[in-house]
């Protein structure tokens, strides 16, 4: 009985003393945040097909879609390049100039740098196509909370006015997107450089 007795207060002896070490591991360390993780996205291969529009026409990735805008009134001249798989859209709409690109160019200068509030730097870079007469700028938009990470207008000065923006439908997180817009701003490259004006 007296070993029985004495087993029961080392057994008590030992669990007091593994608390109180577990207790002072536990105290004695500071806590560190586990790193935000994202989820792995796997990109589509990169194929492109051709988009016939009665002024213009520019390529765009097979994964996706041209959508015409069903809110306007004139539906011929604004349209989306959807990436449904990505929860984003580019917003394309088309103007004629008949003597107005200055004042064009200057609206779609002052919608890229409304995101400077938001902004930590906005990159332009000069569209000049002699050879298909595509002029323009675009305004890459870097900052964790820009709205918009990429705009862009492309004319031929005289007839035709394009303008572009990338937009994400989802609060922006531009650290968390940075390898999708990476992948769509590829594809704006494509059309910037494959666009052709019908007139």
């Amino acid at each position: 009985m007296r070993r029985c007795g004495s087993f029961k207060r080392t057994g008590k002896v030992i669990l007091c003393l593994g608390v109180v070490v577990a207790l002072w591991a536990c105290g004695n360390s500071d806590p560190q945040p586990k790193p935000h993780g994202y989820f792995r996205i796997d990109f589509p291969q990169k194929t492109y097909r051709e988009f016939q529009h009665e002024r213009l026409a520019f390529r765009y990735p097979e994964y996706a879609e041209v959508v015409v805008d069903p809110l306007n009134d004139r539906i011929e001249d604004w349209f989306d390049i959807a990436f449904s798989a990505f929860n984003a859209k580019v917003h394309l709409s088309y103007h004629p100039v008949e003597h107005n690109f200055d004042t064009l160019a200057e609206d779609a200068r002052a919608l890229a740098l409304k995101h400077i509030q938001k902004a930590s730097g906005i990159r332009q870079t000069l569209i000049q196509r002699d050879s298909t007469r595509v002029y323009g700028l675009i305004y890459d938009i870097s900052g964790v909370g820009a709205a918009s990470q990429c705009q862009f207008f492309l004319s031929d000065t005289t007839t035709n006015f394009l303008r572009g923006a990338l937009y994400f439908n989802m609060t922006p997180n531009n650290d968390s997107l940075a390898p999708v817009i990476r992948f769509i701003r590829q594809d704006i490259d494509t059309l910037v450089y494959s666009l052709r004006w019908a007139r």
